[in-house]
């Protein structure tokens, strides 16, 4: 049995027009989501103003109080009543939508603003004098003199007393003040010229400062890593890469951290598309392909990085939040994302992450000092010579060799300083060191200028030999193989129409594809190194992955974790013994192969170990 539906009336519906208050809080439920997109939407403004120095303060997660002050060129007292109408701007006039150049552009925030809370504006224009402004609940009072030495002042206290409803939507006041944080974080790492304060002033008084980001100098990329070490801190920056391509009209720069400084989850991935923070799945998607062959899938790589280009090619204005774009040519900003970071991390060769030598030494447990000033150790440090002579004054008499075979560690003899030509470099300066010892027939123990290497040599081989079937397999391409009967795979008309837009892409990596009428497509070839596969399964996988990110890596994958099950297969064994000579030979093949510094599954091949640190943990600094 139908029920009328309660919402339909038995009187034929009048149709009415929505009064100015009405208009303006259903815009801001759009615009202002949280007391984050009130500060976003006013830092942004400050941004366009020109400021140069940006303060913002928040009592009780902002729900108290939002005040922005900033040093810009300041709205003028005849237009201040103009600022706070709907559709209201001094960004663009309107004639070209696509050519937009500030962050601002649809004249809704200060309105949508007004009209939950209550707002002061308080601005000065160069030569002239301050003025004030007040709007509560959407209603607007007189415009009125100001003391104001110079730029804006905007204050926005009790947000959302206007609609009481939406306060119950609110999570804490720490949750709210965390996100108020992240906020001001990706404006600031999107303008280092810029100073950024956040002061927490809730209970009244001067309050704390939260965040501080003074200025940069130098250029461009001087001042981004300055700002991208005050925000994401010093190991970023220690273990990020320089990005710096450009692709057609499209500009990519920013820094991309190495495979083994990953993180848990995707909180420390930034992605700004003309400056404007944006979380984009096509972006994401790009830079998760970018590290998908050196990272497991627990694992997210960290980035910031900045897209430039000419605005006509890209739509900011797909969401009134402004925080998702729309690419003409997405593939080229995809290919563009990818092929820099993969470049960059081929070009860190078999580098790895600094955090890994800080999170060893942590492991180390010093026994226990006595109460009472530390005690400091110093010794001279003995030449080459000295230690070689001191070895081979050590060295286990003959009588003891059963004993040392069923040791764990084996020690190898020290190659004499003066034992290479005048002109041949010693293996100590070079960035892997010698190898000087085997521990538990899986460790390799090398001997650099500076420390020492610590190398997992199953892992380091398994890279090696997974790098040289890759370069195989990309000379010679992926060997496809027909099915004797194609497989129909029934699909949805747009899914259909989704994956064969990168049937071409597919068929490099085995897998023919071409459509069979209507809604379904015919499955001809496979990949032949993955044997027998459900093709219908591995289409539907493709297609969740192309819904999810915009792209998808799923048949590259698969392949990839079948050649890195051979490179395991066809690696050094842990518990295998190896000679001196074999041990240098890997440590100088893992130098000159690209990624060697971390395993099939983003771990690291190698541990390195400054001087200075061991002699720390022993007390003799």
């Amino acid at each position: 049995m139908v029920q009328a539906s309660p919402n339909i009336s038995e009187n034929q519906p009048v149709i009415r027009q929505l009064d100015e208050g009405a208009i303006n809080r259903i815009a801001a439920g759009e615009v202002v989501e949280r007391p984050a997109s009130a500060v976003k939407e006013l830092i942004e403004n400050a941004i366009d103003a020109g400021a140069r120095r940006i303060e913002v303060a928040i009592a009780d997660g902002g729900k108290t109080l939002i005040r922005v002050t900033d040093d810009g060129c300041g709205i003028a007292a005849d237009q201040l009543a103009l600022a706070l109408s709907r559709h209201a701007t001094s960004k663009i006039d309107g004639s070209d939508l696509l050519d937009i150049h500030s962050f601002g552009f649809r004249g809704e925030a200060l309105p949508s603003l007004g009209a939950v809370g209550r707002l002061r504006i308080t601005s000065r224009v160069d030569g002239s004098e301050a003025a004030q402004i007040t709007v509560t609940g959407g209603q607007m009072g007189a415009v009125k003199p100001a003391a104001l030495n110079r730029g804006t002042v905007v204050e926005l206290r009790d947000l959302f007393y206007a609609t009481p409803a939406r306060l119950k939507f609110l999570r804490t006041d720490r949750a709210e003040t965390q996100a108020i944080n992240d906020v001001v974080k990706r404006l600031a790492m999107a303008e280092p010229f810029i100073g950024f304060t956040l002061r927490d002033v809730s209970g009244g008084g001067e309050g704390r400062v939260t965040f501080r980001a003074d200025a940069e100098s130098g250029d461009l990329f001087d001042a981004l890593h300055g700002r991208l070490a005050r925000v994401l801190g010093s190991e970023f920056a220690e273990n990020a890469l320089k990005i710096d391509a450009e692709r057609d009209d499209f500009m990519l720069t920013g820094y991309a951290a190495l495979p083994t400084y990953s993180r848990g989850s995707a909180v420390a991935q930034f992605l700004f598309v003309n400056g404007r923070p944006v979380k984009d799945k096509l972006l994401i998607g790009a830079l998760r392909g970018a590290y998908f062959d050196f990272l497991s899938r627990d694992r997210h790589p960290a980035a910031a990085l900045f897209v430039e280009c000419d605005p006509h090619r890209v739509d900011v204005n797909v969401h009134p939040a402004k925080s998702e774009v729309r690419f003409r040519d997405p593939g080229m900003v995809r290919g563009l994302i990818v092929s820099a970071l993969r470049h960059a991390l081929a070009e860190a060769g078999h580098r790895a992450s600094t955090t890994v030598a800080g999170a060893t030494l942590g492991a180390f447990r010093p026994e226990p000092m006595a109460q009472g000033p530390a005690r400091v150790y110093q010794m001279d440090r003995p030449s080459q010579q000295a230690i070689a002579q001191s070895y081979r004054a050590q060295a286990p008499d003959p009588g003891f060799a059963e004993f040392g075979q069923s040791y764990s560690a084996r020690v190898e003899d020290v190659v004499e300083a003066d034992a290479h030509g005048p002109d041949e470099t010693r293996a100590e300066a070079l960035p892997l060191g010698a190898a000087r010892a085997q521990v538990h027939e899986n460790y390799i123990i090398a001997q650099t200028e500076t420390g020492m290497v610590i190398v997992d040599q199953h892992a380091a081989h398994e890279r090696l030999v997974y790098e040289k079937l890759k370069h195989q397999m990309a000379e010679n391409g992926v060997a496809a193989q027909a099915l004797l009967i194609p497989e129909i795979v029934e699909l949805s008309e747009g899914d259909c129409a989704r994956i064969l837009e990168i049937e071409a892409d597919l068929q490099k990596l085995g897998l023919g594809i071409e459509p069979f009428g209507g809604g379904a497509i015919a499955v001809r070839e496979t990949p032949a190194i993955l044997g027998e596969v459900n093709a219908r399964a591995m289409v539907l996988d493709i297609l969740d992955e192309l819904a999810d990110l915009g792209d998808s890596q799923t048949v590259q994958a698969r392949i990839e974790a079948i050649l890195s099950r051979v490179a395991c297969h066809g690696s050094i064994r842990s518990g295998r013994r190896m000679r001196a000579e074999e041990m240098n030979a890997l440590l100088r093949e893992m130098e000159a192969t690209p990624h060697s510094g971390q395993c099939n599954h983003g771990r690291p091949t190698y541990v390195e170990l400054k001087l200075s640190d061991i002699e720390r943990l022993f007390g003799r600094t």
